[in-house]
């Protein structure tokens, strides 16, 4: 939990335990509100900080997945090359000679074509485009899922301090603000937390 939170609800907690000294009894119902609206905060961030590691953790996958796309597809061009140039030598006299230049060529070419598709190890370059489509589409996936924990994150920061501020006026109105817009974003972060991630 970042610093920032955990001042958020200790000084609400602050104001609520002093107007608690005054005995007042509506402000012990604001400093329960206020715990509860802290936990849901500490449960908001865990879950913004999960979707953020897993976004970044398909980010290196996506970098890794295209790295070696692109890697490969060098590799294959090579071969490619090399396929040409020896199916352009001049036809040598020994026909040894020749067997062993048209082998070459078929395995140059062979190489190349497994390395742009290899649908058995999955390791060709037309899996590996596929495998970092699909991490991409989860990284983004995940990022906004944190984008959304972000959102509610922020609403139960808001509902701390205007929990905070009713005790301090004493205007019960921020209190029912306070529950009503925790309330929504606790429903809110539910919601995204039960999602599929």
């Amino acid at each position: 939990m970042s610093d920032d939170t955990t001042d958020y609800a200790r000084e609400g907690i602050e104001h609520a335990r002093h107007a608690q000294a005054l005995g007042d009894q509506w402000a012990r119902h604001v400093a329960v509100l206020i715990a509860a609206l802290a936990a849901a905060l500490a449960l908001a961030q865990i879950g913004e900080n999960a979707a953020q590691d897993g976004a970044i953790s398909y980010q290196v996958a996506v970098s890794d997945d295209w790295a070696l796309n692109q890697a490969k597809d060098v590799r294959a061009s090579i071969r490619a090359v090399e396929a040409s140039v020896l199916e352009s030598l001049p036809n040598p006299p020994d026909a040894s000679a020749g067997a062993a230049i048209q082998a070459k060529v078929t395995a140059a070419r062979d190489t190349e074509a497994r390395m742009r598709d290899d649908p058995l190890s999955g390791d060709g370059t037309t899996q590996m485009a596929g495998r970092a489509r699909t991490d991409a589409a989860n990284r983004d996936q995940h990022f906004h899922r944190a984008h959304q924990f972000e959102t509610v994150v922020g609403a139960l920061q808001i509902a701390i301090v205007l929990a905070s501020v009713s005790v301090v006026t004493r205007v019960r109105l921020f209190a029912w603000l306070a529950g009503a817009v925790g309330a929504t974003a606790a429903v809110f972060g539910l919601a995204v937390a039960s999602w599929p991630a």
